[in-house]
Order: structure tokens, then C-alpha cells, then sequence
């Protein structure tokens, strides 16, 4: 059984869906013109609009800057009061008005024409003051807004929104943008430790338990003890990772334990990662062996112990 409300929502969600379909299919050169101005710019992005404009072009601004496109939001009505400084000669600016008749924009239009700024122009109305003004018009499709009346911005401030997503997301694609620059530019978080390496979280020198093969085991136990990680590596000769010993192996050689040797107890060709793996793979090798720890080996030569990654320490970031 349905209701107003849930009537009124998906009649609400449902037209704007279909105002997105409309915006992708009328993109044209104009859009191609815009992101070649934009990967051009020495400077930065700069995003401005007020009111919901505003809003959203402080998203647009901070989706550009994540993503690899140096941008800043300016508020248009500071911007009379002495933000115009923060615009320079090798920047561009990307205005956002439904109407394009938003008096605030003036001075900053104005600037950008006075100083040869390229301008580029979000608006429903490509004849309107904004529209006029600019090097490119990025339109919007004139489709009314979900509210019934036309005095609530909703259909206009999504296509805004998704149009400014499809700028960002085409110069990431342009730039190769990669899952090491978006950990760059987001380290906190959820998402900085999903992309998070080995390498940023294991342990490595003297922190890393290795006894030699022939070390007696209340050597390899006082390892075990003295790095509190529950196991020790265990290194040939020449420092080559040949195995490892953890409390299980301790378990399954509790006779006679002290007397026997590492290589006696270890379990042989133990799982390990490189530092350059992602953390997060670590995180399910770890889950899906049942293990605490992992090995880190070198990368140019595998058979050599280069650290240490606990799970603990894929935890404290988030992962896990």
C-alpha cells in the first residue's frame, strides 16, 4: 500500500532521473570545449554561484580538487569585497547559475572578463547575463523543477551536480588519475586506508622477528617474546625466508619442544605479501588463512624477508 508521501517521493526521485537522462543526451562539443579549457588552465578551477548554486559549486569545487584538478571555491558576494585577488590570470572560472541573472556574479563576470579570465557558464539560460558573457555555455535543459511550483530548486541543482561530476570524472580519466594519487589527496579516513600499501603499515628492521634455521627454540621463543607478534621468521645462511613459527606450530611440537631446532618446528613456504600490495589484499589473505601476520618479502627478490604486517595494524587504519 502506497502513501502521499512515498507517492510524492518517487514522483520527486523519477523526475529527476529523467532530467539526467535529458542532460546526457544534449551534451555536445561545448562539453569536449570546457574540460580542453580546464586541462589547459595553469592555475586552478575556480567555482563559484550562490545560493543552492553556491552549494553545489562548493562540491564541484571539492570533487575537482580530489581528483587531480587544482580548484577553489570563491564565494561570488566576498569576492566584491576583495576575494577577486584570490583569481589570477592563469586560472578559469566556472560560474553556476540556473537563472544566469544572479546580481552577485557581476563583479566577479566582469573581473574575469576585464583580465582575459576564460569563463565558463552553467546555466538554464544561454541568452541570460551569465550566458552571454562566457567563452563556453555548459546548458541546462529547461525542464521545471520537481516541486510542482518551480520555486524550489531540485531538478536544476541535481543536473548542476552530475554535470559537474562528468567534468571531474572526464579529467580524472584524461589524467590517469590512480588509486596511489587518491590515496595522495585522501589520507584519512575510510578511503585513505582503503588504498593504503603494505609498505605505509608493516614493520621492517629490528622490529621484524627472523631467528636463523639452526636457533635453538628458547632463541625462537624469546623472538617470539621480545617482538610480540606472536611468531618469528625463520632465515637460511644466506637470509633467505625459508619458513615461519607461530603458536600453532608451538602447539603441534609441544614434546620435546626445547630441545628441538627452528627449522624442526617451522612451518615451511610460509604466505607472504609485498609491500607494494594493497593493505586491504593483505586484510583478506589474513582473514581467509585464518592468520594474524604476514610476511613482507622483497619485491626484486622475493625469497628475502623486507618486514612484517600484522593485522593489528591494519585495523588502526580502518581496514579489516
Amino acid at each position: 500500500m502506497t502513501t502521499p508521501f512515498l507517492d510524492t517521493a518517487r514522483r520527486v526521485i523519477r523526475a529527476e532521473a529523467a532530467a539526467l537522462e535529458t542532460l546526457a543526451d544534449g551534451l555536445d562539443d561545448r562539453f569536449r570545449t570546457a574540460i580542453d579549457m580546464m586541462r589547459a588552465c595553469k592555475g586552478r578551477v575556480i567555482v563559484t554561484g550562490i545560493g543552492k548554486s553556491g552549494h553545489i559549486a562548493k562540491k564541484i569545487a571539492a570533487t575537482l580538487a580530489s581528483t587531480g584538478t587544482p580548484a577553489q571555491f570563491v564565494h561570488p558576494a566576498e569576492a566584491s569585497h576583495g576575494d577577486l585577488g584570490m583569481i589570477t590570470a592563469v586560472d578559469v572560472v566556472l560560474a553556476i547559475s540556473n537563472s544566469g541573472e544572479a546580481p552577485e556574479l557581476g563583479n566577479l563576470i566582469a573581473y574575469s572578463r576585464r583580465f582575459d579570465i576564460p569563463l565558463i557558464g552553467m546555466t538554464s539560460r544561454p541568452e541570460s547575463a551569465l550566458g552571454s558573457q562566457s567563452d563556453v555555455i555548459l546548458a541546462l535543459p529547461q525542464l521545471g523543477e520537481a516541486c510542482g511550483t518551480g520555486a524550489v530548486p531540485t531538478i536544476s541543482t541535481t543536473m548542476t551536480l552530475a554535470l559537474g561530476d562528468a567534468l571531474a570524472v572526464a579529467l580524472m580519466e584524461n589524467r590517469a588519475f590512480t588509486a596511489e594519487h587518491f590515496r595522495n589527496f585522501h589520507p584519512g579516513g575510510k578511503l585513505g586506508a582503503q588504498f593504503s600499501r603494505v609498505r605505509d603499515l608493516m614493520h621492517t628492521g629490528d622490529a621484524v622477528p627472523l631467528v636463523p634455521e639452526d636457533a635453538g627454540m628458547p632463541r625462537a621463543l624469546d623472538e617470539i617474546s621480545a617482538k610480540a607478534f606472536g611468531v618469528t621468521g625463520v632465515i637460511d645462511d644466506m637470509g633467505r625466508l625459508t619458513g615461519i613459527i607461530t603458536t600453532g606450530d608451538l602447539g603441534r611440537h609441544m614434546d620435546g619442544l626445547m630441545s628441538l631446532k627452528a627449522r624442526d618446528v617451522m612451518t615451511r613456504a610460509p604466505v607472504t605479501i609485498r609491500p607494494d600490495d594493497l593493505a586491504e589484499r593483505a586484510v583478506g589473505i589474513m582473514n581467509a588463512r585464518k592468520i594474524n601476520c604476514l610476511m613482507v618479502v622483497d619485491p626484486v627478490a622475493p625469497e628475502m624477508p623486507a618486514g612484517l604486517l600484522h593485522i593489528h595494524d591494519c585495523l588502526r587504519v580502518g581496514l579489516g
